[in-house]
């Protein structure tokens, strides 16, 4: 048995490794890659998606698998290599209906796409996307049929990102979620706080960013921070992760945007140590992963406690512009809800209903009922009938998002509950670190990490999705507490 799992783990060791060295490439096309890089760029990510795809799938796995299946059964449920046989098992199975072809061309339409969706967004043409976002719908599509039979296409791109997620779930969710949200938006909506418009020059943003990260649990010999138009973190190894982020000198968004990326970052570098090399390592539900960043960025980033210690730090570095503004008022203002146009700045009450357009959208392309050419028309109509506003060009519209430019359909309603999960999350962390916000207002945020480190991050992907869920918060995930948090949090802003 032994021989057996020793060459198990050396295979899954070296597609590990090949994998992370794609994503540093695919983090190098977004950051520092000069354009005309583009097209090789994309050739050499789909050559490394055929080893990846070639070793995954290799019979031998499979042979190794069956080998090694009696002793993972003989283990505890829980033992890591129960765990990563069960993991690997799953992986073989889904990867070995995807022909090595087709996953080499979709990693070169991801490719293409970003490289035609960056300067589309910046030249607001999204005729100049069209083509390329067609191209990856197509082959999409012909992925999601090496599945067939199955209930719901859409449940299919939802696979990819979480385990076992259903469309009819997440409709059924979002059919509470969205009235509630349309109502707390109607009631509480207001304009932006002018002490939320800058200038803020973008060296104080950029130190402050770096600040929060830190009092979050970031290790700057393992973590760094860089410019992307849309920002993302990636992890080319347990000690090597990568931050992005954006500046605009008329607001501070920036802060949020860093406490999100922290979120992520965090947890694949609290993955244990024990779980590197395999497919056990780092954490692939979307959800559980979108519940930290979006707990770090809102529950606990935009809270009265975390703000009393760090508001003195920003009205240092912008004293022109807060130096004179009570701490009350810029509290109120960040959590203000707003109609507008731009899902990664969103307030916290308002997110929801982007993602829920989204997630309509996603739905009918794949289902056949919406063309590619006619998005932005149909982005436009249900936007304003979500969020009140007639969308002036498609830059604020159709084009704001990567995630469509590398294939990402079915991810957007991972936000949307994550950010959910994030407050049954939190209502743990909080029966297990009683003085926590007490400790916020002192910048110690020190216990809430280590807790969320040992209760969730070290984990890694050793269990589905629904039960780490389950294991860290004691059921299934549900919409009532975020409702409950936000409307408490609304009330008591209004008020003040």
């Amino acid at each position: 048995m032994e021989p057996a799992l020793a060459e198990l783990k050396q295979r899954l060791a070296e597609i590990t490794d090949l994998a992370r060295v794609g994503s540093l490439l695919a983090w190098d096309l977004e950051v520092y890659m000069p354009p005309t890089g583009a097209d090789a760029r994309g050739t050499q990510l789909s050559t490394l998606t055929s080893l990846i795809h070639r070793q995954a799938t290799d019979d031998r796995v499979g042979e190794l698998l069956d080998e090694l299946e009696p002793y993972a059964a003989s283990l505890p449920y829980d033992a890591d290599d129960a765990c990563l046989v069960r993991v690997a098992r799953r992986r073989f199975e889904k990867l070995r209906r995807i022909p090595t072809e087709l996953a080499a061309e979709f990693t070169k339409a991801q490719a293409d796409g970003y490289t035609a969706w960056v300067p589309a967004r910046e030249e607001n043409d999204f005729a100049a996307f069209r083509p390329a976002l067609e191209r990856l719908v197509d082959v999409k599509l012909r992925m999601v049929e090496c599945f067939a039979p199955y209930d719901d296409a859409y449940d299919v791109l939802m696979d990819d990102f979480e385990e076992g997620l259903r469309s009819e779930d997440v409709t059924r969710i979002f059919e509470t979620l969205q009235p509630e949200l349309t109502a707390l938006v109607d009631e509480y909506a207001g304009e932006l706080d002018e002490v939320l418009r800058g200038p803020f020059p973008v060296d104080r943003q950029d130190a402050l960013s770096r600040e929060v990260a830190t009092a979050f649990g970031v290790d700057w010999g393992s973590f760094r921070l860089d410019l992307a138009v849309h920002p993302f973190a990636t992890s080319p190894s347990l000690t090597d992760i990568r931050l992005t982020t954006r500046y605009d000198e008329g607001d501070l968004n920036s802060l949020f945007t860093a406490m999100h990326e922290t979120g992520h970052g965090l947890y694949e570098f609290g993955s244990s140590p024990s779980l590197d090399r395999t497919p056990l390592c780092g954490c692939s539900s979307s959800i559980l992963h979108e519940s930290q960043s979006r707990l770090w960025e809102n529950v606990v980033g935009r809270s009265l406690p975390f703000w009393r210690w760090f508001y003195p730090r920003v009205q240092e570095a912008f004293p022109e512009r807060l130096g004179a503004v009570p701490l009350e008022r810029f509290h109120r203002a960040i959590n203000q809800p707003m109609r507008s146009f731009i899902r990664v700045d969103a307030d916290e009450t308002s997110y929801g209903l982007h993602v829920i357009l989204r997630y309509e959208l996603e739905r009918r392309l794949v289902a056949g009922t919406l063309a590619v050419a006619d998005l932005p028309e149909a982005w436009n109509a249900r936007f304003e009938e979500l969020l009140g506003l007639e969308v002036p060009e498609d830059r604020l519209g159709v084009l704001q998002d990567s995630h469509w430019s590398t294939g990402y359909f079915g991810y957007f309603p991972t936000y949307l509950l994550g950010t959910v999960l994030s407050v049954q999350i939190w209502q743990c962390a909080v029966e297990a670190v009683p003085d926590v916000e007490e400790k916020m207002e002192r910048g110690d945020l020190a216990d809430l990490h280590a807790w969320l480190r040992e209760s969730l991050y070290a984990l890694g992907n050793k269990f589905p999705p629904e039960e780490t869920i389950a294991r860290v918060v004691g059921g299934p995930l549900e919409p009532g507490p975020y409702l409950a948090y936000l409307r408490d949090k609304l009330g008591a802003l209004s008020a003040a």
